[in-house]
């Protein structure tokens, strides 16, 4: 029974970055239809902010030689900037394009993005080492919870309790709930567009700034594509919440999580290597069961 516990806390810290990751893209859908892959590199380019340009094995630190005050600030600024750059000049001349127009340039400023960080670092893995306090472990009744889990589930639950009172209770946080609902009404009761995108893609690059440093404090390592899996993971968990739906991000990421981590510890061992494999046939099998997702939004309602 212990040991089930034990790997209830690590799925629920999985969970939580899945989930913060599926808040980001589903924001950024609800408003725009567009699921943006470079939330993948927006991950990845806050985690190599922390490090100098270098092809070095072991990079010179860059913001990680901060105090972690203006660490943190740094990297979700620049993660920030980036999102709210590649709006304005990758997605805001499109925005009346169809929505392949919108996709295929999501895939072309990922491949730019991953192609920068290339050139900038080379291709090779490179570790970096901050938060080392975090990776000792503290006694919580009986089980052994690492301080970057801790960390990671706080964090987590801070930034969704922080949007829940923006989207409720803020005047612009409502615009954004009814832009996310639907868009063209929206607009016609007169939610500045541009505003509300901007809004959402700052809010994406602030939980991407967000979910690097945690990444980067719990593997301590960096590579040019660290950011996919957990953007794919996301993705799929934006499409069993119900795409579209916020709160349905956000249960689909800790359900994608808990999954995640309770086939890895529980599957067979010549299993585990195919655990991906098994987890997105679990997907696939609650999309035939409930195709629209376990949230249908009103806009989604519609295009049904």
């Amino acid at each position: 029974m212990q040991y089930f516990f034990q790997v209830s806390i690590d799925a629920i810290a999985l969970g939580s970055l899945y989930a913060l990751v599926a808040l980001a893209i589903g924001l950024v859908f609800g408003v725009m239809r567009l699921i943006n892959f470079a939330q993948a590199d927006y991950i990845t380019i806050g985690a190599y902010s922390l490090v100098a340009p270098s092809t070095a094995a072991v990079p010179a630190l860059m913001f990680g030689a901060l105090h972690w005050v203006p660490m943190i600030f740094m990297v979700v600024l620049t993660v920030t900037a980036l999102a709210l750059l590649t709006e304005r000049l990758a997605f805001r001349p499109l925005r009346n394009t169809d929505t392949t127009t919108l996709l295929i340039s999501s895939f072309a400023v990922s491949y730019f993005l991953q192609s920068l960080v290339l050139m900038l670092h080379g291709g090779r893995p490179k570790t970096v080492s901050i938060g080392e306090g975090l990776t000792s472990a503290v006694q919580v009744f009986g089980l052994r919870i690492p301080g970057i889990q801790l960390l990671t589930m706080t964090v987590a639950i801070s930034l969704l309790v922080a949007l829940v009172f923006f989207l409720k209770k803020t005047s612009m946080g409502i615009q954004l709930r009814a832009a996310s609902e639907n868009f063209d009404m929206a607009r016609l009761l007169g939610v500045p567009a541009n505003l509300v995108i901007s809004i959402a893609f700052g809010i994406s690059g602030i939980l991407g700034g967000t979910i690097s440093l945690l990444f980067v404090i719990q593997t301590g390592s960096l590579d040019v594509r660290m950011g996919l899996m957990p953007a794919v993971y996301a993705f799929f968990a934006t499409v069993i919440g119900g795409i579209g739906s916020l709160p349905g991000a956000v249960l689909g990421g800790y359900i994608v999580g808990v999954i995640s981590v309770f086939l890895q510890a529980y599957l067979p061992e010549d299993v585990r290597p195919f655990r991906d494999a098994v987890v997105f046939s679990i997907v696939i099998a609650i999309l035939l069961v409930r195709p629209q997702g376990l949230f249908v939004t009103g806009g989604a309602k519609e295009r049904v």
